[in-house]
């Protein structure tokens, strides 16, 4: 699709302009912030850092549908002071669905919504057993993911990231969260919704600069925001690799297949109702 291959083309030239013109990475720290695709680590970098970031994600598959959602973010990071991180960020959606309930086939491309991320560090793992940041964000939306009908939603998340170095040059990193959903769609009507999960990952430093590993995701979606009734959950599996590009960017990439879910419309094997098949993350970031 070509709003598709739009997304890919933006990114691509991104990554290819700061190639030509920044220095090979030095050996050093690897900040565990950024190694991981579908997760948070709990560094957040030094007071006064500032960062441009790139995350475009990629969605893949659903039940008695042709599903294909990508959402390119643009992102700016910064470290007023000690232990908080704050983020501002602003997305682009393209879509190729069809199949959908009360819905004909849909392709577009459209601006998704903007969004606000906060992280406080309670632990450092330098100077205690774990690492453990709390992160807040809350988002607006224009499109909905599933139909990419026109909606206004809002959504916020609170994840709890806890990671540690378990070996010379290894990262073990879990997270746990809590993300409520409140959306109204064009007739008024509002719906409201929660996803509850835990995520374990674990990197290993196969060079100067380079991590390669895996993430595994267990997720659960519950209908109203209370987790008062459950309509599905799935269990995401896939490998995660981090390149030091030089000494002020970064690239990280990572996919995740869905091996097991159920859903309260169907038996076990996998959930295709309320979550896709494949998912696929390609994040770049610049010091600046």
């Amino acid at each position: 699709m070509r709003a598709l291959h739009t997304i890919g083309a933006i990114g691509i030239a991104v990554l290819t302009l700061d190639m030509l013109i920044s220095p090979r990475a030095r050996a050093g720290d690897i900040d565990t912030e950024h190694v991981f695709a579908f997760m948070i680590g709990s560094d957040i970098g030094d007071v006064g850092e500032r960062e441009f970031q790139s995350e475009a994600t990629g969605r893949f598959g659903k039940s008695g549908r042709r599903y294909r959602m990508g959402e390119q973010e643009f992102e700016l990071e910064f470290v007023p002071f000690r232990d908080v991180r704050i983020e501002v960020g602003s997305s682009l959606s393209a879509y190729d669905i069809a199949g959908f309930s009360g819905g004909a086939a849909r392709q577009g491309f459209a601006w998704q919504g903007a969004s606000v991320d906060i992280r406080y560090r309670f632990l450092d793992r330098e100077t205690s057993p774990v690492g453990m940041t709390l992160a807040f964000d809350a988002g607006a939306s224009r499109l909905d993911e599933a139909s990419a009908l026109r909606v206004s939603g809002f959504g916020t998340g609170l994840t709890l990231a806890f990671d540690r170095e378990i070996a010379p040059g290894v990262i073990g990193a879990l997270n746990l969260l809590y993300q409520p959903e409140w959306t109204r769609d064009t007739g008024g009507r509002i719906e409201r919704e929660a996803a509850l999960g835990a995520s374990f990952g674990m990197m290993l430093q196969a060079g100067s600069g380079f991590l390669i590993g895996g993430e595994m995701q267990y997720m659960q979606r519950y209908e109203g925001i209370g987790l008062d009734e459950l309509a599905g959950q799935a269990l995401f599996v896939g490998p995660t690799a981090y390149l030091q590009l030089s000494e002020r960017s970064r690239l990280t990439a990572g996919w995740s297949a869905q091996v097991w879910g159920r859903s309260s419309q169907s038996g076990p094997g996998l959930d295709l109702v309320n979550f896709e098949r494949h998912q696929a993350r390609l994040i770049y970031g610049v010091n600046f």
